[in-house]
C-alpha cells in the first residue's frame, strides 16, 4: 500500500480524502496557495507544501510546482479530488512519467471522457443512449445557429471540456444561441482552457440522474445505483439524493448497465459517473461522464456502505474488487445540500469575507457534515464559494428529508452570506417532499429569483412564543444588573406584545424548571429549553415536538431563523407597542439611477460608454466571480450619464458601475 499520498486540492474535498488516508493508515501531503497557508486542509495533513499565489492558475492548475512538490516530499500517489487537475490527462501522464501513482483512471479515459464530442461517440459506439445532435464543435455564431436549427430549439450550448455548469447556455432562438456561444465559449476558455462549444438538443423537463460505477484494473466493473441531481442552479447541483424517488428497478438495471458498458469500452478504472439525463417518461440519454470523485459521493457511501475514495486508493495500487455487482446493496435514503457563501435574496451572488462564527450541526448515524472550513476561515474571490456539505441518512425519504431540515437550522454561520435559508426552503416545499422534480424546479418555483416573501413561518405560534422567552430571559437579566446597581430588584413583567411581520399577539411568559409557560390567544402552551443568554441557537421541545431556532439581535429587535424564514421580531410592554405604531418608517434609498455590482468580483467587460442609449435588457457589463460570468443588463431604457468603474477592475459589492440620467 501507498505509504504517502499528496492532495492536489484543497477545501472539503481535500479534507475528505485526508480523512480516509489516515484510517488507512497512510500520510497525507497537503498542497496550498498563498491564500490558503491556514487552512483547514493544510492543518489536517501531515506535511504540506506553498505551491503557488492565491490564483489558480498559479497554484492548484500549475503543475510543475505541484510536480516539484511531490518531489520533494517522496510522495508515491496523488489524489486530485474534483475540480482543478482531476481530470487533466497531461497531468496523470506527468506523473505516470514520474513513477508517482495517479489515484484516478488511466490518462487515455480522461482524453476520451474528458471530451464530450469525443466520449459521445464512444457511447454510441458502447450501444449508450445518446442525446439528439452530431456533437461536432461549431467555430462561430453562423455555424451555431444553423446547428440549433437542424437539431430544433431548444438547444443547449456546451463547452467540449469541463463541467460543473461552466460553459452551458440554453437557447430558444437564433438570438440566445449567438449570445450563449459568445458565453459559453468564454467561460469555458476562462475555466478549462478550451473555448470549444458544441450544440445539443435540450431535453424539457428533464431529470439529472447519475450512476456510480467502480471498476478495477482486472476488469472487473460493477454500478453502486443512481444519484438523483435534478436539483440545480445554473446547471450547478444543489440538493443531491440517493436513491432517485423516480426510477423503477428496471430503469434502474438498463441505466446501470449501460454505464458499465461504457466504463468497459474505454478501459476505465478507478470511480467514475455516468451522468444521465431522463424525460418523464423514464427515458434517458447520457449526458457525460466524470472521471473523478464527485462532489455528491456520500450519499452513494451512505447508502451502500462503502468509501469509495478507500476503493480508488485500493485499485489504484492494484488491488480488485472484492464483491461483485450481486452484492451491491442500496439501503435507507441520503440527502446531501450544498452550503454556499452566496445570496439567495440577490439573486445567488457570491459573497466572500471571514467566517466569523461557524458552528455545524453534530454528526451522528445519520448525518455527516463534509467541511474544508473552521471558525475563522476566509471565503476568497478565488475558489468555488463552497462552505460544506450537509449529508442526512434515515430509512426513508421523507425522515431523510426531516433530518435535513433540523439540521440546517442548527447550521450557524456568520461573516458571510449564505444559502441555508434557501436550502431549508427547499426541503420544506410541497412539490419536493413529494419527489415531483427537474433540473427546471428552482426557476419553475421560484421565477423571480428566491425571495423573502417565499418562505413565511411554518409555525407562527413557535417563532412568537421563542421570542417572548427570549425576551423574558434577557429582562430577567437586566432587573438582575440593576438590582446590584440600585440595591433593589426590579419585577419583570410577565405579559408583552411580540411584533412579527406586521401582526401584533399578546403573550404571557412564566418561567419554570426546565422551560417556560405560555399562554396566547390560541391556547397554552409549554416549552422545554435549556436556552442559556448569548448561545446563537434558541433549542428545545415545545408540545413534544423538537425545533431549532437561531437567534442574534437586530437593533431593538430579535432575528429568528427557522426553516428557511428569516424574521425580525420586536418583543415589547403594552404601552411601548402603543408608541411603536406610532413611529414614521424609514423610507429606502433610491439606487435606480446606478448600476451597482450585485458581487465582489472582475469587471470583465463594459459595453457601454457615456452618453450612449440603452435598451431594457441590453448587456451594460460582465462581472466574474467564482469562475462564473455575470451579465448585468438594463432593467429600462436610459441614457450612461457616467462610466464609475473600468474593465480589469476588481468591483465591490454594491460598488457603482454605472450611473445614468
Amino acid at each position: 500500500m501507498f505509504k504517502k499520498i499528496l492532495i492536489a486540492n484543497r477545501g472539503e474535498i481535500a479534507c475528505r480524502v485526508i480523512r480516509t488516508a489516515r484510517e488507512m493508515g497512510i500520510q497525507t501531503v497537503a498542497v496550498c496557495s498563498e491564500a490558503d497557508t491556514r487552512a483547514l486542509h493544510v492543518e489536517m495533513a501531515d506535511d504540506s507544501v506553498l505551491i503557488g499565489p492565491a490564483a489558480a492558475a498559479e497554484s492548484y492548475l500549475n503543475v510543475d510546482n505541484i510536480m516539484k512538490a511531490i518531489a520533494d516530499t517522496g510522495a508515491d500517489a496523488v489524489h486530485p479530488g474534483y475540480g482543478f487537475l482531476s481530470e487533466n490527462a497531461a497531468f496523470a501522464k506527468a506523473l505516470q512519467k514520474a513513477g508517482v501513482a495517479f489515484i484516478g483512471p488511466k490518462p487515455e479515459a480522461i482524453t476520451v471522457m474528458g471530451d464530450k464530442i469525443e466520449s459521445k461517440k464512444v457511447a454510441l459506439k458502447a450501444g449508450v443512449n445518446t442525446v439528439p445532435g452530431d456533437g461536432g464543435a461549431v467555430e462561430n455564431a453562423a455555424e451555431a445557429v444553423k446547428a440549433a436549427n437542424a437539431i430544433g430549439y431548444p438547444v443547449m450550448l456546451k463547452a467540449t471540456a469541463g463541467g460543473g455548469g461552466k460553459g452551458m447556455r440554453i437557447a430558444r432562438n437564433d438570438e440566445e444561441c449567438r449570445d450563449g456561444l459568445k458565453r459559453a465559449s468564454s467561460e469555458a476558455e476562462t475555466a478549462f482552457g478550451d473555448g470549444r462549444v458544441f450544440v445539443e438538443k435540450y431535453i424539457e423537463n428533464p431529470r439529472h440522474i447519475e450512476i456510480q460505477i467502480l471498476a478495477d484494473a482486472a476488469g472487473n466493473t460493477v454500478y453502486l445505483g443512481e444519484r438523483e441531481c435534478s436539483i440545480q442552479r445554473r446547471h450547478q447541483k444543489v440538493i443531491e439524493e440517493a436513491p432517485s424517488p423516480f426510477l423503477d428497478s428496471d430503469t434502474r438495471r438498463a441505466m446501470g448497465t449501460q454505464a458499465v458498458a461504457l466504463a468497459e469500452a474505454v478501459g476505465y478504472t478507478s470511480a467514475g459517473t455516468v451522468e444521465f439525463i431522463v424525460d418523464q417518461d423514464r427515458n434517458f440519454y447520457f449526458l457525460e461522464m466524470n472521471t473523478r470523485l464527485q462532489v455528491e459521493h456520500p450519499v452513494t457511501e451512505k447508502i451502500t456502505g462503502l468509501d469509495l475514495v478507500e476503493w480508488m486508493i485500493r485499485i489504484a495500487d492494484g488491488e480488485s474488487l472484492s464483491f461483485g455487482q450481486d452484492d451491491v446493496q442500496l439501503n435507507g435514503w441520503a440527502m446531501e445540500a450544498r452550503v454556499y457563501a452566496e445570496n439567495p435574496l440577490r439573486n445567488f451572488m457570491p459573497s466572500t469575507g471571514r467566517l466569523t462564527a461557524y458552528r455545524p450541526p453534530l454528526e451522528d448515524d445519520s448525518l455527516r457534515v463534509d467541511t474544508g472550513v473552521s471558525e475563522g476561515s476566509e471565503i476568497s474571490i478565488h475558489y468555488d464559494p463552497m462552505i460544506a456539505k450537509v449529508i442526512s441518512y434515515a430509512a426513508t425519504r421523507d425522515q431523510a428529508r426531516t433530518r435535513m431540515a433540523m439540521a440546517l437550522d442548527e447550521f450557524h454561520i456568520q461573516g458571510v452570506e449564505h444559502n441555508i435559508g434557501f436550502l431549508a426552503a427547499l426541503m420544506g416545499h410541497p412539490r419536493f417532499a413529494e419527489g415531483r422534480l427537474s433540473t427546471d424546479f428552482i426557476a419553475e418555483e421560484y421565477p423571480e429569483g428566491f425571495q423573502a416573501q417565499d418562505v413565511t413561518p411554518d409555525d407562527p405560534t413557535l417563532l412568537i412564543s421563542a421570542a417572548a422567552c427570549i425576551h423574558r430571559a434577557y429582562q430577567e437579566r437586566a432587573s438582575m444588573i440593576s438590582g446590584q446597581i440600585q440595591g433593589r430588584q426590579r419585577i419583570v413583567s410577565d405579559d408583552w406584545v411580540v411584533l412579527m411581520n406586521g401582526e401584533e399577539s399578546t403573550v404571557s411568559v412564566t418561567l419554570r424548571d426546565g422551560g417556560y409557560d405560555l399562554s396566547l390567544k390560541s391556547g397554552r402552551v409549554a416549552i422545554e429549553t435549556n436556552w442559556k443568554m448569548g448561545e446563537p441557537l434558541f433549542q428545545g421541545e415545545m408540545e413534544g415536538q423538537r425545533f431549532c431556532i437561531q437567534v442574534e439581535r437586530s437593533g431593538i429587535a430579535y432575528r429568528l431563523t427557522h426553516a428557511g424564514a428569516e424574521v425580525d421580531v420586536l418583543v415589547m410592554n403594552p404601552r411601548t407597542a402603543e408608541l411603536q405604531a406610532l413611529m414614521p418608517v424609514k423610507k429606502a434609498p433610491d439606487t435606480s439611477k446606478f448600476l451597482l455590482s450585485p458581487m465582489p468580483g472582475l469587471l470583465v467587460s463594459l459595453s457601454v460608454t457615456k452618453g450612449q442609449g440603452v435598451k431594457a435588457g441590453e448587456e451594460l457589463a460582465v462581472v466574474e466571480a467564482m469562475k462564473m460570468e455575470n451579465v448585468l443588463r438594463a432593467e429600462q431604457d436610459g441614457v450612461i450619464a457616467a462610466v464609475k468603474a473600468e474593465s480589469g477592475e476588481t468591483l465591490a459589492v454594491d460598488q457603482v458601475i454605472l450611473e445614468f440620467e
